[in-house]
């Protein structure tokens, strides 16, 4: 179960996220995931956009293999080296999420070589 809170008295989302979602279930806990190519664990994505599309794939990977989707997703942390990658990375994610949107942080971390990293909370459907 997923169920988005947004507060009447609360700021209003400016991106594709909620303020908060209320889930309940089996829940997925999907560590960082680089923008690794899966079969030889390479960074060969050379632009940021390459390696933003990358990382959701990736993560869209695990989500399968548990059984869920993007829609399963409750919350998203994000890592840029760079936020001023900030709105190509909201492009991209916008293709993986649709209303309603999880929650999301995004934070300023250099991580390595990659320019992006991102981990993801899931509730896994009943059934």
């Amino acid at each position: 179960m997923r169920k988005p809170i947004i507060a009447a008295k609360g700021a209003k989302p400016k991106g594709p996220y909620t303020p908060a979602i209320l889930a309940q279930g089996p829940t997925l806990y999907v560590s960082a995931q680089g923008p690794f190519e899966p079969a030889g664990g390479r960074l060969e994505a050379k632009t940021f956009r390459d390696q933003a599309k990358q990382v959701f794939d990736n993560v869209t990977i695990l989500l399968e293999e548990a059984g869920a989707t993007w829609a399963d997703v409750v919350k998203v942390q994000v890592f840029l080296a760079d936020f001023a990658d900030f709105v190509v990375m909201n492009e991209v994610y916008s293709q993986y999420v649709s209303e309603p949107y999880p929650a999301r942080t995004t934070v300023h971390s250099k991580i390595g070589q990659a320019e992006i990293a991102v981990d993801a909370i899931a509730v896994l459907p009943q059934g």
